[in-house]
């Protein structure tokens, strides 16, 4: 399995070097609206002093974290296997004693998150020079803290988003389906504004989906924002929603396959 995960690798990462320009697109995509949400609301904070209690430097460091975050533990997903479904290619994959969604489109994933990152990471400086957050809060501990917070992110959201993206099975187009979870997962991971800012509704509604697993909760426990108490119940948020998202996905998935038909192949 090793010898084959490292095939695919070698593959997609070799793909994504030869889709330069279309990297480039996805890196602006990623990038606008953080970028946005970081000038509009330092420009509240700088005129009000600051906004319930969230300063200039806190909305700076809170969206510039977001950047590197959003990177980390988002996916393409449904750029990279929904078009399957839809034209018959899946076939090809589905015959292959390997799972086409947690191998393949797994990898491409990760190659394609490494190359953004390379290219994020000279824009982030830039970035840094222009806002000159002040990150002397955070602590080495913060940082080894959100490594398995961002990988638990990442699988959980991995997981949710393959789910919708598998209800092509029977939809065939699920654009529009992906557009109004994302829309979800806009408001209550904290990717707007921070989650202490949204309504008390949506505050504690948000508690108790995986959404904040993936961009507020580890960019809280970076910034050193978060109470003993709050980690604690974050990485138990994370542990309960993980068998949820693996069971979700292996059941629409298995329901899903039964009812290809390979359309256009």
């Amino acid at each position: 399995m090793v010898n084959i995960f490292k095939r695919l690798w070698q593959v997609n990462w070799a793909e994504q070097w030869q889709y330069r320009a279309n990297l480039i697109m996805y890196l602006l995509y990623f990038l606008v609206s953080p970028v946005i949400y970081l000038a509009v609301w330092t420009s509240i904070a700088a005129s009000r002093g600051e906004v319930n209690g969230f300063t200039t430097n806190d909305f700076i460091t809170y969206y510039m974290t977001l950047l590197i975050v959003d990177q980390i533990t988002s996916n393409i997903i449904l750029h990279i296997f929904a078009y399957k479904v839809q034209d018959g290619s899946l076939s090809g994959e589905l015959i292959r004693p390997i799972h086409p969604m947690l191998t393949n489109t797994l990898v491409n994933n990760i190659a394609f998150k490494a190359l953004s990152l390379m290219g994020l990471t000279p824009i982030w400086i830039i970035l840094f020079a222009l806002f000159r957050p002040d990150y002397s809060g955070v602590t080495w501990l913060n940082m080894a803290l959100s490594i398995p917070a961002m990988a638990l992110g990442f699988i959980i959201g991995f997981l949710l988003s393959a789910a919708v993206t598998s209800l092509a099975f029977w939809t065939t187009r699920v654009y529009s389906i992906s557009e109004f979870y994302f829309a979800i997962f806009l408001l209550f991971s904290g990717q707007f504004v921070p989650l202490p800012l949204m309504p008390d509704f949506v505050q504690e509604v948000a508690k108790y989906l995986p959404f904040q697993l993936s961009l507020y909760f580890p960019i809280q426990l970076i910034l050193g924002k978060l109470s003993p108490e709050e980690i604690i119940q974050g990485f138990l948020a994370g542990i309960l929603w993980l068998p949820i998202s693996i069971g979700l996905f292996n059941w629409v998935w298995r329901e899903g396959v039964r009812r290809y038909s390979a359309v256009g192949a």
